[in-house]
């Protein structure tokens, strides 16, 4: 039998087991495979089972008149990160490839020693972040900023990369002299090993072994991976991740911190 006189509902199931990629190309395979493929009991299976609810502590999500199907909707969330809770401080957007949920903890969310005290670091708004203000660094001695976000509120099985997310103004200090230590830690479990990153690579890096340089994300801001870890089923465990200098042998200024992200990691 051929798989064309099925019942719809049947090939339905079939797509919405395999992944949006590949239902977007069986929509390319006949009228009837369109119509399937684009339909939404197929892309319901594909977006977060929680995505309702999470889109609902949304204050500035479409209005559901711009958004016309189960497709439409998966697509924006995957391009247009949402913010959620009344203090628009975290943000939720799902992986294109996969539909696993991706989240932003923002500036104000972070813990930074000394974050409100205007002299060593200053809030202030820019237009290409998604978050109300960030955190621009005028000068540190002690430089600690750490993020904790519940394991609970990602995808299950899935590996996940925590990115930090950020930008050094022009008159930077320190940042392409000295490494900064990147560490990440599953709540009560052994703490995973930290590693040091130039958040500005030296012009000459031919001596150093550092192999993690910062990436441009094309949105104005550039991010360098923390480390990873596998969420097995949440189990209410908290994920810390945390950037540290605190040798106070030097002065640092010049850093502005977008936030912390936790993104599905990309197969090998």
């Amino acid at each position: 039998m051929e798989i064309s006189h099925l019942p719809q509902e049947c090939i339905a199931l079939i797509i919405s087991l395999t992944t949006p990629r590949d239902a977007c190309r069986s929509s390319l395979v006949s009228p009837l495979f369109r119509s399937v493929a684009d339909s939404d009991v197929v892309w319901q299976k594909f977006l977060p089972s929680d995505y309702q609810n999470l889109i609902s502590h949304s204050v500035v999500f479409p209005q559901t008149t711009t958004i016309t199907s189960k497709k439409s909707l998966y697509f924006h969330l995957s391009s247009n990160p949402t913010l959620i809770g009344d203090d628009r401080n975290l943000s939720f957007s799902i992986d294109r490839e996969s539909g696993k949920k991706c989240f932003m903890v923002g500036a104000r969310k972070l813990e930074i020693i000394w974050g409100d005290t205007p002299h060593y670091w200053r809030w202030i708004s820019l237009p290409e972040s998604r978050f109300p203000e960030v955190a621009l660094l005028n000068v540190v001695w002690w430089l600690h900023v750490s993020a904790k976000l519940e394991t609970k509120i990602l995808s299950p099985k899935t590996t996940y990369t925590a990115y930090l997310v950020f930008k050094l103004e022009e008159n930077q200090y320190n940042f392409d002299r000295r490494p900064v230590e990147l560490r990440i830690q599953l709540e009560g479990r052994e703490e995973m090993e930290g590693f040091n990153v130039f958040l500005k690579p030296p012009r000459n890096n031919i001596n150093n072994n550092m192999t993690l340089i910062p990436q441009d994300r094309g949105d104005g801001w550039k991010e360098i991976e923390m480390g990873h870890f596998f969420n097995e089923d949440g189990d209410h465990d908290l994920v810390l991740c945390t950037l540290k200098e605190v040798s106070c042998a030097t002065s640092w200024s010049g850093l502005i911190l977008e936030g912390i992200e936790f993104r599905p990691t990309p197969p090998t």
